[in-house]
């Protein structure tokens, strides 16, 4: 249990997988293409932060054709579902979290539109 719990604040302390939490804390399922506009990261960057994630068990991943899609995993402790929920409360109006939630708005060709083309 001491492990999971050092993994999940590791995973929380790299400021690229936090922002990346928070904004799927605060809209759900994104695609990579989402995260890379929004953070103005390269793909393979975002893609490297996610895959710890997943492997930390944090997130959950779907493949949608060409396009992978990232979640936070509903089945993690609850413990770390209400740390991620309070760390949004808290977060949700400081920066950068108030112009990452911006910035995705402004992203022309979202996933349901016509995916990152």
């Amino acid at each position: 249990m001491q492990n999971e719990i050092d993994t999940f604040f590791k995973m929380l302390s790299d400021s690229t997988r936090l922002r990346s939490l928070m904004l799927m804390q605060a809209e759900g399922e994104l695609c990579v293409c989402e995260l890379t506009y929004t953070l103005n990261l390269s793909q393979p960057k975002i893609s490297r932060h996610l895959a710890h994630l997943r492997e930390a068990g944090v997130l959950v991943a779907r493949r949608k054709g060409t396009w992978m899609y990232y979640r936070i995993n509903p089945d993690i402790q609850n413990w770390a579902l209400e740390i991620l929920q309070s760390t949004f409360n808290g977060t949700g109006k400081t920066e950068p979290f108030m112009s990452d939630q911006r910035k995705l708005k402004t992203m022309a060709n979202r996933p349901g539109l016509e995916c990152c083309a």
